[in-house]
């Protein structure tokens, strides 16, 4: 990281920085895994700058990326409101949010950077709400007292990856970018100990194919389906970021799991998914539960209605407790928070349900506004749970969203394999042990529009005289490809009882109950135990119908679910060595008299970073130091 005060580090950073001039970008290869904000964002930014682009995307069309579920907003310190923001606030937000976990320097950059985005978008043409002289809006997410998130009523993710796709279709008919679809990332080449490109499966043909970059970029996004249930599409996985880290590539605090608190709950156990309601939702709507368990137990057995209630025998909680923030305090105080309610008896619906209310944002602004502004979320959730929103609360709970965890990367976005990238969620670098509200899409676009065109540059200006490899005379490409064959055929080969996704169930159950919201020792010690059983189990009893040279949705989530049989039990030694409470990572043991989370800064002050010793054996800890110069650390309060 550049030296110097911490708002001149990009600056200078640019300003010293290797380049590839434009003649030489043509003789460079560059592959990129994912079509997401960060994946398209970067591979369009790349061949606009002239060089030669492979982008890869498991969906039948980048427009399937899951980036379009983030529907909520995004967030940059334009300060429109004149309301007090700023890039320094952004910055200090952010980390905050994130309870002192994250790494100064990368934080300051993307609030830096948020700014240029919007700028960026709209020349794009994403229709971002306007206030009524024409100005861009904004609203509040949680963890900020000013309203900096623009957003496109209920389809802001939607909005900014159609942006996005635009840009990268402009450089596939130029042919800077070559797209390929319907084709999976299996695994990792390294050659001479850099990343020289991958290995992939037509997901139509079942056909191997080796594909040689001067530089490979994982813009992959998290591993939140390792809990099987995730608000999450269910073809998103951590298979290449994993397969990265089994091939030397750092994985840096896997188990900071980000718990959403606006889901549309569990409804029973043939569901595959669980789907968010947005967190914008919690700028008007106010959320409660019955002040008293015997009203709870009415409404649970269908004897009272939410309506029946007045306003003296509601607990809006939230509003309670923090009474500064309210019901726009962090995702993880608030899901703790409605869990806390919950397990003490004063649940709705099934038991494990709160109520978000809107009847005082509709008395006070009235029907019309509320539907422009989230009228296809109360849509959305009418058609799922058959009840009219605008007439009835709609009932959330807590769900496993976003993983803060990823590969490790420096302030280049580089990991510890050289010529091997990660950005946007794929990697851990900006949002520390909880991610604010909004600045998913910010880290996505951030990463593959403003910084990574710069930071790869300084890595490929040594690449210029590597020439082009033909894959079939490497060595290296020929044994990664029969390893994956290999690895298809043992699947096959086991020929046992059990599903796929049985098993991927049972590992949701031992995630979510061992390494999901509340954290014990003793219970990370027995979900452990419990995943490696579970993972003999799947080597010895899975069932892959279909065959191999062909569409086989089985085959793909065998594969996948290999990897997070593994990855969870990283998570859980990742939480079990990390003896404190922050963020999204709360230990029961580590708690406030209030029961909230409490840092250890004297002992875990750090990143944990963990290197690849084998399936069967423990990974190694290293820990990269985090220095605040530019922010006061303290305890987080929203109070």
């Amino acid at each position: 990281m550049p030296a110097g005060p911490i708002a001149e580090k990009w600056t200078k950073y640019k300003a010293e920085q290797d380049l590839v001039n434009p003649a030489n970008k043509r003789k460079l290869d560059i592959i990129v895994v994912g079509t997401g904000l960060g994946g398209a964002a970067a591979a369009a930014s790349l061949g606009e700058l002239g060089f030669k682009v492979k982008n890869f995307c498991y969906s039948d069309s980048p427009r399937r990326a899951h980036s379009i579920a983030a529907q909520g907003g995004i967030n940059a310190a334009k300060n429109y409101q004149n309301d007090g923001d700023s890039i320094y606030r952004l910055f200090y937000d952010t980390v905050k949010g994130g309870d002192y976990r994250a790494r100064e320097g990368n934080v300051y950059r993307l609030a830096e950077v948020s700014n240029d985005i919007i700028d960026q978008c709209v020349t794009q043409g994403v229709p971002f709400a306007r206030d009524y002289g024409g100005y861009l809006d904004n609203r509040s997410f949680g963890g900020a007292l000013v309203s900096r998130t623009f957003y496109a009523r209920g389809q802001t993710g939607q909005q900014l990856l159609l942006g996005a796709y635009g840009a990268l279709n402009r450089q596939i008919a130029a042919g800077n970018v070559t797209m390929h679809v319907r084709t999976e990332m299996m695994d990792l080449v390294v050659v001479d100990g850099k990343a020289r490109g991958i290995i992939t499966r037509d997901l139509i043909t079942g056909e191997l194919n080796s594909h040689f970059g001067h530089a490979v970029v994982l813009a992959t996004g998290g591993y939140g389906n390792v809990f099987f249930l995730s608000t999450n599409a269910m073809g998103s996985n951590g298979s290449a970021s994993y397969k990265a880290y089994k091939k030397g590539a750092m994985f840096a605090n896997p188990s900071f799991v980000q718990i959403h608190p606006t889901c549309i709950p569990v409804h029973g156990d043939a569901q595959s998914k669980l789907t968010l309601m947005s967190e914008s939702l919690r700028n008007d709507g106010r959320i409660w539960v019955p002040k008293e368990k015997e009203d709870a137990d009415k409404i649970r057995k269908g004897e009272l209605s939410p309506l029946d209630l007045p306003e003296e025998k509601r607990d809006y909680y939230l509003e309670r407790r923090y009474p500064a923030f309210g019901n726009l305090v962090p995702r993880d105080v608030a899901s703790r928070a409605a869990k806390e309610r919950c397990d003490a008896g004063y649940g709705v619906g099934s038991g494990q349900a709160v109520y978000l209310d809107f009847a005082d944002a509709i008395g006070r602004l009235g029907k019309a506004a509320i539907e422009a502004r989230y009228g296809n979320l109360f849509q959305m959730y009418e058609k799922i749970v058959d009840t009219n929103p605008y007439e009835l609360p709609m009932m959330i709970y807590p769900a496993i969203h976003y993983t803060m965890g990823g590969t490790w990367v420096d302030y280049e976005l580089q990991t510890t394999i050289p010529g091997l990238f990660s950005i946007g969620e794929a990697n851990f670098s900006d949002h520390g042990a909880n991610r604010l509200g909004a600045s998913a899409l910010m880290q996505g676009l951030a990463d593959g529009y403003f910084v990574l065109p710069y930071t790869i540059q300084r890595y490929l200006a040594d690449q210029i005289g590597v020439a082009r490899m033909n894959t079939d005379e490497v060595p290296e490409f020929n044994t990664v490809k029969k390893d994956t064959k290999t690895l298809i055929d043992k699947l096959f080969a086991v020929k046992g009882k059990r599903s796929v996704d049985s098993i991927h169930k049972e590992l949701g159950h031992i995630m979510w109950n061992h390494v999901g919201m509340g954290r014990t020792a003793e219970g990370l010690k027995e979900g452990i135990e419990m995943i490696k059983k579970l993972r003999k189990e799947f080597w010895e009893d899975v069932r892959i119908p279909g065959k191999e040279n062909s569409i086989n949705p089985e085959l793909e989530k065998a594969c996948r679910l290999a990897d997070f049989l593994e990855l969870g039990e990283l998570m859980a030694q990742d939480a079990l060595h990390r003896n404190e409470s922050c963020g999204g990572h709360f230990r029961e043991e580590y708690k406030t008299p209030e029961g909230e989370a409490l840092r250890d800064d004297k002992n875990f002050m750090y990143v944990a970073a963990w290197e690849f010793q084998g399936t069967e054996n423990p990974a190694k800890l290293h820990k990269e130091s985090l220095s605040y110069e530019a922010i006061e650390v303290k305890t987080r309060n929203y109070k």
